[in-house]
Protein backbone atom coordinates (compact mmCIF):
# COMPACT_ATOMS: atom_id res chain seq x y z
CA UNK A 1 0.00 0.00 0.00
CA UNK A 2 2.70 2.29 1.08
CA UNK A 3 4.55 1.88 -2.04
CA UNK A 4 2.01 2.49 -4.31
CA UNK A 5 1.55 5.94 -2.31
CA UNK A 6 4.86 6.66 -3.14
CA UNK A 7 4.27 5.90 -6.67
CA UNK A 8 1.41 7.90 -7.42
CA UNK A 9 3.07 10.41 -4.99
CA UNK A 10 5.83 10.66 -7.50
CA UNK A 11 4.15 10.20 -10.80
CA UNK A 12 1.85 13.71 -9.51
CA UNK A 13 4.80 15.73 -8.60
CA UNK A 14 6.91 14.78 -11.64
CA UNK A 15 3.94 15.83 -14.47
CA UNK A 16 3.29 18.73 -12.89
CA UNK A 17 6.70 19.54 -12.28
CA UNK A 18 7.20 19.11 -15.98
CA UNK A 19 3.69 20.62 -17.33
CA UNK A 20 4.99 23.81 -15.39
CA UNK A 21 8.35 23.72 -16.92
CA UNK A 22 7.58 23.08 -20.22
CA UNK A 23 3.84 24.50 -21.17
CA UNK A 24 4.76 28.57 -22.03
CA UNK A 25 1.80 29.42 -23.04
CA UNK A 26 -1.76 28.49 -21.37
CA UNK A 27 -2.88 25.55 -22.95
CA UNK A 28 -1.50 22.72 -25.30
CA UNK A 29 -3.74 20.55 -27.32
CA UNK A 30 -2.87 17.14 -26.74
CA UNK A 31 -5.26 15.03 -28.57
CA UNK A 32 -9.21 16.03 -29.63
CA UNK A 33 -11.27 16.36 -26.26
CA UNK A 34 -7.90 16.77 -24.18
CA UNK A 35 -5.64 19.47 -23.64
CA UNK A 36 -2.94 20.42 -20.95
CA UNK A 37 -4.41 23.84 -19.50
CA UNK A 38 -2.51 24.73 -16.31
CA UNK A 39 -4.06 25.86 -13.56
CA UNK A 40 -3.48 26.42 -9.87
CA UNK A 41 -6.76 25.89 -7.41
CA UNK A 42 -6.39 27.70 -3.81
CA UNK A 43 -9.57 25.69 -3.09
CA UNK A 44 -10.56 21.65 -2.71
CA UNK A 45 -12.39 19.81 -6.02
CA UNK A 46 -14.40 21.97 -8.85
CA UNK A 47 -12.62 25.10 -6.80
CA UNK A 48 -14.57 24.93 -4.02
CA UNK A 49 -13.54 28.02 -1.67
CA UNK A 50 -10.88 28.98 -4.43
CA UNK A 51 -12.05 32.65 -3.70
CA UNK A 52 -11.57 32.28 0.26
CA UNK A 53 -8.79 34.84 1.88
CA UNK A 54 -6.38 32.06 2.40
CA UNK A 55 -7.34 29.86 5.37
CA UNK A 56 -8.72 27.25 3.16
CA UNK A 57 -5.14 25.98 2.64
CA UNK A 58 -4.35 25.05 6.19
CA UNK A 59 -7.52 23.97 6.64
CA UNK A 60 -6.81 21.44 3.29
CA UNK A 61 -3.73 21.27 4.94
CA UNK A 62 -5.40 19.49 7.99
CA UNK A 63 -7.87 17.88 6.46
CA UNK A 64 -5.27 15.78 4.12
CA UNK A 65 -3.00 15.19 6.95
CA UNK A 66 -5.96 13.87 8.75
CA UNK A 67 -7.13 11.41 6.51
CA UNK A 68 -3.29 9.98 5.92
CA UNK A 69 -3.42 8.78 9.62
CA UNK A 70 -6.64 7.21 8.97
CA UNK A 71 -5.09 5.58 5.84
CA UNK A 72 -2.08 4.49 7.32
CA UNK A 73 -4.01 3.00 10.69
CA UNK A 74 -6.66 1.59 8.14
CA UNK A 75 -4.18 -0.37 6.47
CA UNK A 76 -2.40 -1.52 9.46
CA UNK A 77 -5.85 -3.68 10.23
CA UNK A 78 -6.29 -5.06 6.83
CA UNK A 79 -4.80 -8.93 6.13
CA UNK A 80 -3.09 -10.23 2.77
CA UNK A 81 -6.66 -11.13 1.35
CA UNK A 82 -7.83 -7.61 1.40
CA UNK A 83 -5.15 -6.99 -1.52
CA UNK A 84 -7.96 -4.58 -3.43
CA UNK A 85 -8.72 -2.12 -0.51
CA UNK A 86 -4.60 -1.75 0.19
CA UNK A 87 -4.68 -0.72 -3.75
CA UNK A 88 -7.62 1.40 -3.04
CA UNK A 89 -6.06 2.54 -0.19
CA UNK A 90 -2.75 3.35 -1.73
CA UNK A 91 -4.11 5.25 -4.47
CA UNK A 92 -5.89 7.54 -2.15
CA UNK A 93 -3.15 8.52 0.25
CA UNK A 94 -0.63 9.16 -2.66
CA UNK A 95 -3.09 11.21 -4.36
CA UNK A 96 -3.50 12.76 -0.85
CA UNK A 97 0.22 13.26 -0.47
CA UNK A 98 0.53 14.61 -4.04
CA UNK A 99 -1.79 17.55 -3.66
CA UNK A 100 -0.74 18.09 0.28
CA UNK A 101 3.07 18.81 -1.13
CA UNK A 102 1.96 21.40 -3.48
CA UNK A 103 -0.58 23.21 -0.63
CA UNK A 104 2.35 23.20 1.95
CA UNK A 105 4.94 24.47 -0.65
CA UNK A 106 2.99 26.37 -3.62
CA UNK A 107 -0.03 26.91 -1.27
CA UNK A 108 -2.35 25.99 -4.09
CA UNK A 109 -2.53 22.67 -6.28
CA UNK A 110 -1.29 22.68 -9.89
CA UNK A 111 -3.86 21.38 -12.33
CA UNK A 112 -3.49 20.74 -15.87
CA UNK A 113 -6.03 17.75 -17.45
CA UNK A 114 -8.30 19.53 -19.05
CA UNK A 115 -11.40 17.45 -20.54
CA UNK A 116 -13.86 18.59 -22.72
CA UNK A 117 -16.26 17.56 -24.89
CA UNK A 118 -17.39 20.67 -27.70
CA UNK A 119 -17.55 23.61 -25.45
CA UNK A 120 -17.93 21.99 -22.64
CA UNK A 121 -14.75 21.76 -20.25
CA UNK A 122 -14.48 19.61 -16.77
CA UNK A 123 -12.95 21.33 -13.82
CA UNK A 124 -9.14 20.95 -14.46
CA UNK A 125 -7.59 18.20 -12.65
CA UNK A 126 -3.97 16.56 -12.02
CA UNK A 127 -2.82 12.89 -11.24
CA UNK A 128 -3.62 13.22 -7.66
CA UNK A 129 -6.88 13.65 -7.88
CA UNK A 130 -7.27 10.79 -10.67
CA UNK A 131 -6.38 8.24 -7.98
CA UNK A 132 -7.94 9.80 -5.34
CA UNK A 133 -11.37 9.31 -7.96
CA UNK A 134 -10.32 5.69 -8.40
CA UNK A 135 -9.23 5.08 -4.77
CA UNK A 136 -12.62 6.43 -3.49
CA UNK A 137 -14.33 4.32 -5.98
CA UNK A 138 -12.72 1.07 -5.17
CA UNK A 139 -13.37 1.51 -1.51
CA UNK A 140 -17.10 2.27 -2.42
CA UNK A 141 -17.22 -0.78 -4.51
CA UNK A 142 -15.18 -3.18 -1.79
CA UNK A 143 -17.54 -1.69 0.49
CA UNK A 144 -20.51 -2.54 -1.08
CA UNK A 145 -19.26 -5.78 -1.65
CA UNK A 146 -17.70 -6.89 1.84
CA UNK A 147 -19.96 -9.02 3.91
Amino acid sequence: MLSLALIVFAVDQITKLLVVAMLHTNSAAIIPSLNFTLGYNKGAAFGILDAASGWQRWFFIAIAIIISLIIILWSKKLTPRDKWEQVALGLVLGGAWGNLLDRIRLSYVVDFIDFYIGTWHWYTFNVADIAICIGAALLAVYGLRKP
